[in-house]
């Protein structure tokens, strides 16, 4: 097994510097640019302090972060959810909620997350956490319906190398 050369920086770095700030909770790299550059993270359903953690897919590429933040402040959220039919999104929702806790051990006791995509019920409540789960291969109309919307976009390129493709 060959060893990271020291001088590159690790998942844990590149993800740190994404977020902003140091990872609360344990996370995997599961979509990627063609660089290398982590494109999407799945999180454990428990932070390290125990508390619940609904959103297992984490968008955290910066371009496409503001190019979904745009479609969310020109009205997307609406749009999408008036877009998709409401039980296909039921489905994803449930799907989600129980992929997600299903890494709970059978023997935890306390708080579990709730909700499905971005820890909703029902609905859309965030355009970023669909479209996360879809680009890590995710069966979810929202996130499908905003990979459309965003195919004329620069942040297409993102997604390239993720096995779905925006554009």
């Amino acid at each position: 097994m060959s060893e990271q050369d020291p001088t590159l920086p690790t998942d844990h770095d590149l993800v740190t510097r994404l977020l902003g700030r140091e990872p609360a909770g344990d996370f995997e790299i599961v979509v990627r640019r063609r660089s290398g550059e982590p494109v999407v993270i799945a999180n454990a359903p428990l932070l390290r302090d125990g508390t619940p953690m609904p959103t297992r897919y984490w968008l955290i590429d910066p371009q496409l972060r503001d190019a979904v933040s745009t479609l969310e402040s020109t009205g997307g959220v609406r749009a999408a959810e008036a877009s998709v039919d409401p039980e296909e999104l039921a489905d994803a929702h449930r799907r989600y909620a129980t992929e997600r806790d299903a890494l709970l051990s059978p023997a935890h006791i306390g708080p579990r997350p709730s909700g499905g995509v971005g820890g909703t019920r029902q609905g859309v409540k965030c355009l970023h956490a669909h479209l996360a789960w879809w680009l890590a291969g995710g069966e979810d109309p929202v996130g499908e319906w905003v990979a459309v919307q965003l195919a004329a976009t620069p942040a297409t390129e993102a997604a390239e190398g993720a096995g779905r493709l925006i554009g």
